[in-house]
């Protein structure tokens, strides 16, 4: 560990430990142990970890150690790939053997899985080291990660402020130099969200892409799985080994590595509604920022029209609030139990209740209608990916409920899923990729939306303007 700052290591990327692994600078038990006393440091602040495998941890690290490292002049060497012995966490919804798993709930606090989730067992399998279960948005039903039961994550950019959520806490860890990668789950931008406002890339996969079975649902409908991390060659490690292969779906190849791309051949689509319509000027900057730095380097970002996202944002509610509603009853928690949870998941599983069914099945055909427009108006305009802000303010303050942009006055919990809902609707990739930081020195996302089953593309297209723009900031913690 001496060739390396201790910030420096704590903010490496995937690419680079696994490095250092190969080149024997660096073990997986040195960096483990150095993980978890950054955890130890910094999480009483933070409070991105409900729970801290340290045992299980070291015992993964001494394992791959193992692997890696086997004594001179005998046999047995394996290399997992680029994720062995690489401390990693997971959002608290997904099921860990033998490890509790709350979903961020009063109900569930002493729930132990006695089965990994199967992206669990994918990570497992390609050798990556479990430091912890990261907290989150109650049962994964906010934007905020305020938690009522295990209090609030805080943003490392600055600790009175949000880190977002649902996967806030996942978000905070990898931006915080706690891990090198998280998984989350996104429902209506709860990967995108965190990622954004935390300064990281947050991917979301292609509805159905990577498994959910495991996982503590919220709408089987819009909820899909991904990576948070670093960089986005990070996020396309993370995500390789998860995919549900099936015929005719591509494989993930990891980016090229910075700075071997030297231009932006891409058509890209910036939509003439909806993303730009209610937009902070200090976001805007950001954005138009990173339009000129795409066109500078080759690509092409023209107006596309996609009428239909104007509805976008009911659909996407009663469809949520419904089958929301719907899995709490068949777990019989709702309403039996509703004093255990917080005010605002109650209130809005209240909501769930009331969605009457014709309202509900037209919400369907009204998504049924925006997947075709949006992959015909894409196929139609050659477009490879959509382009907008993530979310339309940088990080609100911990108890902040309203947000002003120009004169007006919105909730900021609305504000902050505005943008992100049309990609769960549609069911395709998304990322968000960071594109810059406010003169108060937040951090602003840069959303790519792609057609169904373009991972590939979306992370080449997200790799190009991260090479032309790399973050070098870390939050001063």
């Amino acid at each position: 560990m001496e060739a390396i700052t201790q910030t420096d290591l704590a903010f490496a990327t995937i690419e680079q430990i696994a490095a250092l692994y190969r080149k024997r600078k660096l073990s997986p038990v040195e960096l483990t142990k150095f993980m978890l006393a950054r955890i130890e440091q910094f999480n009483p602040k933070l409070n991105a970890f409900i729970t801290v495998t340290a045992e299980l941890a070291m015992a993964q690290a001494k394992s791959t150690e193992a692997e890696l490292f086997p004594p001179r002049g005998k046999r047995g060497g394996r290399d997992r790939g680029p994720l062995c012995g690489i401390p990693i966490s997971l959002k608290d919804n997904i099921y860990t053997k033998d490890i509790r798993t709350t979903a961020g709930s009063k109900i569930l606090c002493d729930f132990v899985p006695l089965r990994d989730a199967p992206v669990v067992t994918k990570l497992r399998e390609a050798g990556a080291v479990l430091l912890g279960k990261t907290n989150m948005h109650e049962f994964a039903y906010g934007v905020t990660t305020n938690n009522p039961h295990f209090g609030p994550t805080r943003n490392p950019w600055d600790f009175a402020r949000i880190p977002g959520g649902s996967s806030g806490g996942s978000a905070a860890a990898v931006a915080a130099g706690l891990c090198y990668g998280s998984i989350g789950t996104d429902t209506g931008g709860s990967i995108r969200i965190p990622a954004s406002l935390c300064g990281i890339v947050g991917l979301k996969a292609s509805l159905g892409r990577i498994s959910a079975e495991g996982i503590v649902p919220l709408s089987v409908l819009l909820d899909s799985v991904g990576p948070l991390a670093r960089t986005v060659e990070d996020a396309a490690l993370l995500l390789q080994p998860l995919l549900v292969g099936r015929k005719g779906e591509p494989a993930i190849r990891p980016p090229r590595p910075p700075g071997t791309v030297k231009s932006a051949k891409f058509r890209l689509g910036i939509p003439r509604e909806f993303f730009l319509e209610i937009v902070a000027d200090d976001v805007r900057s950001v954005f138009d920022g990173a339009i000129e730095i795409f066109r500078k380097h080759g690509a092409e970002a023209a107006p596309v029209s996609l009428p239909l996202l104007n509805e976008t944002e009911d659909a996407g509610n009663q469809i949520a609030w419904a089958e929301a509603a719907h899995y709490h009853q068949q777990q019989g928690w709702f309403p039996a139990r509703a004093a255990q949870y917080g005010e605002d998941v109650r209130v809005r599983l209240e909501l769930g209740t009331k969605v009457r069914a014709t309202t509900f099945l037209r919400a369907l055909e009204q998504r049924d209608e925006f997947i075709q427009q949006l992959h015909q108006t894409m196929a139609d305009s050659e477009i490879d990916a959509l382009v907008a802000p993530t979310t339309p303010l940088t990080a609100p303050y911990l108890d902040e409920e309203a947000t002003q942009i120009g004169n007006k006055t919105y909730p900021a919990r609305a504000m902050l899923l505005r943008l992100n809902r049309p990609a769960n609707l549609a069911g395709v990739p998304a990322i968000s990729v960071p594109g810059g930081f406010t003169r108060a020195g937040l951090p602003v996302g840069i959303q790519l939306i792609a057609a169904k089953n373009k991972e590939q593309l979306l992370l080449k297209i997200a790799q190009s303007l991260e090479s032309h723009f790399p973050q070098e900031r870390h939050p001063a913690l």
